[in-house]
């Protein structure tokens, strides 16, 4: 849309509100136990991301014509937001439906939307998405990660790290970059590589994490790719790039958001049945005042990833990677600050399997450095919202 469509408002609309509940009740039908179970287990949460496809949840922001729900970023953030803080998040939707759908929706070739999106709206099929490098970390203008042309084909070599998913992948949306034919400077380019491509290997990175996703690195020896397999246009790479990438700030936000209010769930039913003395504990004003303060930050970080997201659909991309960087940063804070209180509201408790809020605390810490780290985000509003000498 133009530069002069309305701003977004901060009242959430009927349909929103719908969704919120319909999301709710399905993960609740599944339910924590089940997430944890699976995840500790090292499994996909399969049925529920099948459930979650065909209910139309994990498409709802990718175009009708391809099955989605013509919706944005909005619809799926929402969607994420209530899995997760029913205790079933899908680390997955910041990476198939949000980066890998929204750029093949917007700059891929009829064929390759034909060929991706319906299966990405349904659930049927899974693309990961491979930015990160060992050295470069995810800074675009340092990726190693090169595609040379070979006739009409490509030659993708390079490393990855830090995949999420891919071993349940049906492909990976990967950022090489490309020699410019006038200047010979290299520049970023989006490939669909199909997991079973020759040349294309992956290996787990043992992590402390519970979680149902596995993290990889990746190595591309000299995989070789049709013409086709190029997203776009060689020469907009960047533009491109940060189509996906601001829809995974406002989604990692809502995820975040998500577990925060997970965790404050389940310190505030603590605190209003756990009886020290004949008195709840949540009486004293030691319990109740942190968890109040919890509360506020979350509905604020609430309120900037809406602004994030609505701004993003709207069309105001300026504006909109402002907001998802500050929607990133508030909603993580909100959310590591929020499950450390949970688990000192619970004591004991809090560190036991039984209520889940010990493997919060590094999920939650994930939300801090990815997909980049709050100091990056500081550097960012530092310099375009502040007008700050850059310090990088």
């Amino acid at each position: 849309m133009s530069a002069s469509a309305p701003l977004p408002s901060t009242v959430e609309s009927e349909e929103h509100q719908a969704l919120r509940r319909a999301v709710g009740d399905l993960a609740r039908s599944f339910g924590p136990e089940y997430f944890r179970r699976k995840a500790r287990a090292g499994e996909p949460v399969d049925e529920l991301w099948a459930e979650a496809g065909k209910a139309g949840y994990l498409g709802v922001n990718l175009p009708a014509e391809y099955g989605g729900g013509g919706g944005g970023i909005t619809e799926l953030a929402i969607v994420l937001e209530e899995l997760g803080a029913a205790g079933a998040p899908l680390l997955m939707m910041i990476v198939s439906p949000a980066i890998c759908g929204t750029v093949i929706a917007r700059y891929g070739t009829a064929e390759q939307r034909e060929r991706w999106l319906p299966g990405l709206a349904d659930g049927t099929r899974r693309m990961a998405f491979g930015i990160t490098e060992p050295d470069a970390g995810s800074n675009s203008h340092r990726l190693t990660t090169t595609a040379r042309r070979d006739g009409t084909d490509w030659l993708l070599s390079g490393r990855k790290v830090f995949i999420s998913g891919v071993d349940h992948a049906d492909a990976v949306l990967f950022v090489a970059r490309t020699e410019d034919a006038r200047t010979g400077r290299l520049k970023p380019a989006l490939f669909v590589v199909p997991r079973d491509t020759p040349g294309f290997e992956y290996r787990p990175i043992p992590m402390e994490l519970v979680t149902a996703e596995r993290q990889f690195q990746v190595f591309l020896d000299d995989v070789r790719l049709p013409a086709d397999a190029l997203v776009g246009a060689e020469d907009a790479g960047l533009d491109q790039l940060f189509a996906g990438l601001n829809p995974e700030r406002v989604m990692t936000a809502a995820f975040a958001l998500g577990l925060a209010r997970q965790a404050l769930d389940v310190a505030t039913d603590y605190a209003r049945t756990r009886t020290v003395w004949d008195t709840p504990i949540g009486a004293h004003q030691a319990i109740a005042h942190p968890l109040a303060q919890c509360a506020i930050e979350i509905e604020l970080a609430r309120l900037m990833t809406s602004r994030a997201a609505q701004l993003y659909d709207l069309g105001h991309h300026q504006a909109a990677g402002e907001a998802a960087n500050m929607a990133k940063y508030a909603a993580a804070e909100a959310a590591c600050r929020t499950v450390d209180q949970a688990v000192h509201t619970l004591g004991g408790n809090g560190l036991t399997q039984e209520y889940g809020l010990a493997a919060l605390l590094t999920a939650t810490r994930v939300a801090r450095i990815a997909p980049v780290s709050r100091e990056m985000i500081l550097n960012y509003v530092s310099q375009h919202t502040l007008g700050l000498p850059r310090s990088y």
